[in-house]
């Protein structure tokens, strides 16, 4: 969670990393230009809840109350634009919406850090309960379609697969679940190929290296070589 402006922006270099975004002034003047006219919708949202989370989480002077309310207005604005109801305080550092479209989340799940998540996924509690949601773990790649709900646990390190309906827990790490109900199709799989561990490259100080763009299984091979 988000509570002072060093977590703020912590988030925020983890989200951006974990969208393959490059450093502001990396930008050429054509690319900050171009951003003017054919904005990143995502990114802006991210960056949105970010900067709404740190102002709601923190004790507000008067001018901090007159920002939250623009801020908690362009976040709602974002929301509707792209089909998302994602609430403040859920989804832990190194987020990374995959494309714009329908994502729904409970207000009482958990979601860990570096998670991935596909369009027309839907997590929710159990039927007839408001607090009965999931708790998420670090790492973990959402497919399209996914359903996942009630009051369960997802282990660190898995992948959802497309269109999967997950009720009840799965502890076991490194594995990908999928089909109807979810199961575990395969095991000791490698989340690395999936995703990028935003956290990992902060925590190795790598993130100022230029890695926008590079495609996940390149990072990873960064990522083992630093190890040590």
């Amino acid at each position: 969670m988000i509570k002072i402006k060093t977590d703020y922006h912590y988030y925020l270099e983890a989200d951006r990393i974990a969208l393959s975004k490059p450093k502001g002034e990396s930008l050429s003047f054509n690319s900050k230009l171009k951003s003017l006219f054919f904005p990143d919708y995502i990114w802006r949202f991210q960056r949105t809840l970010r900067k709404l989370e740190y102002l709601k989480n923190k004790k507000k002077n008067v001018f901090e109350k007159i920002v939250y309310f623009f801020v908690l207005k362009k976040y709602y604005k974002l929301s509707y634009k792209l089909g998302f109801t994602i609430p403040v305080n859920v989804c832990g550092p190194g987020l990374s919406i995959a494309h714009y479209g329908t994502i729904i989340i409970n207000t009482g799940t958990k979601i860990g850090a570096n998670c991935r998540i596909h369009a027309d996924v839907n997590i929710g509690t159990e039927a007839g309960y408001s607090n009965k949601a999931p708790i998420i773990g670090d790492n973990i790649y959402i497919g399209p379609g996914a359903k996942i709900f009630g009051e369960i646990i997802i282990a660190n390190n898995t992948a959802i697969g497309a269109n999967a309906i997950v009720n009840k827990s799965f502890e076991v790490e490194n594995t990908i679940i999928g089909g109807i109900p979810a199961k575990v199709i395969s095991e000791n799989i490698n989340i690395d190929d999936m995703l990028i561990r935003a956290t990992n490259i902060i925590e190795l100080g790598l993130n100022d290296r230029e890695l926008s763009g590079m495609p996940a299984r390149e990072i990873k091979k960064i990522l083992n070589s630093n190890k040590d």
